[in-house]
């Protein structure tokens, strides 16, 4: 008889909903003597789930945490870059201490500088602000490390070279929401973990030909596409990965579930 065998599973943050007033008092009244808002609220509710369910590596945060970024940011105007840009990051060292204070160790997950829709009308060299735009980056994820962050998993709608080449570190994911081929090679000249659905594993397979892959994580993964990712690596080579955008209190459980192989 086959045994069966758990795989490791690797949380990439989650959309939690706006609550309605009553759930939201009800939370604060319960969190009493930290600095608690609606974003520390859905903070709390992106993670909770994962660790009932127990995610192996869980992710606070997600596409959500847009606003926080944007508001830690100096020298803007709305969305348009008006002068040097700077960072204040003292909320967000608030909110990698609330997480923290959950599961130490834990990373968090926030959109990739491009998801901010950030305009610039100020350094006239898209080279510049890019590296500005990054460099406050660097300076906010040093930060919530320091508070106890384990890494943060950076969200993306498409991946793009300068934010890859001065992002990508050994603690830092980037983890592209609907790959496709093109940006997948982007990726991979400087990451050697992906993250990628059943239906790109195809195409993370001939890329590897090309490039180094160490690790796979298969995003919601079933028994077919876990045993053809078998038949490229080795057991500890392969995760199950999931991004919650709706019923994460089961979704979660679902995916610890899936997460296994027969030997």
């Amino acid at each position: 008889m086959a045994k069966i065998v758990p795989l490791e599973s690797r949380a990439f943050g989650a959309e939690p909903g706006v609550p309605d007033v009553a759930a939201l008092a009800s939370w604060v009244a319960d969190h009493r003597g930290i600095s608690a808002d609606l974003y520390s609220y859905r903070l709390d509710q992106s993670l909770a789930p994962q660790l009932s369910a127990g995610i192996t590596y869980p992710c606070a945060g997600g596409l959500f945490c847009n606003e926080r970024i944007r508001a830690s940011l100096s020298g803007l105007s709305g969305d348009i870059i008006t002068d040097e840009i700077g960072v204040e990051t003292g909320v967000l060292r608030e909110d990698a201490q609330l997480i923290a204070a959950l599961k130490k160790g834990v990373w968090c997950a926030i959109p990739a500088p491009h998801e901010l829709g950030l305009k610039d009308r100020y350094y006239h060299d898209e080279d510049e602000w890019n590296a500005a735009l990054s460099g406050a980056y660097r300076t906010i994820m040093r930060e919530m490390r320091d508070a106890g962050i384990g890494g943060h998993i950076i969200l993306c709608a498409e991946t793009t070279e300068p934010e890859i080449s001065q992002l990508a570190r050994d603690r830092v994911f980037f983890f592209p929401t609907d790959p496709k081929k093109e940006g997948l090679q982007v990726l991979m000249e400087h990451q050697s973990r992906v993250a990628a659905g059943k239906k790109m594993l195809d195409t993370v397979f001939d890329l590897a030909n090309e490039y180094d892959l160490r690790q796979l994580i298969v995003m919601d993964p079933d028994e077919e596409s876990v045993r053809f990712a078998l038949s490229h690596l080795d057991p500890d080579q392969i995760m199950a990965g999931g991004y919650c955008t709706e019923a994460c209190d089961t979704y979660w459980e679902k995916l610890v579930v899936s997460a296994v192989y027969r030997k």
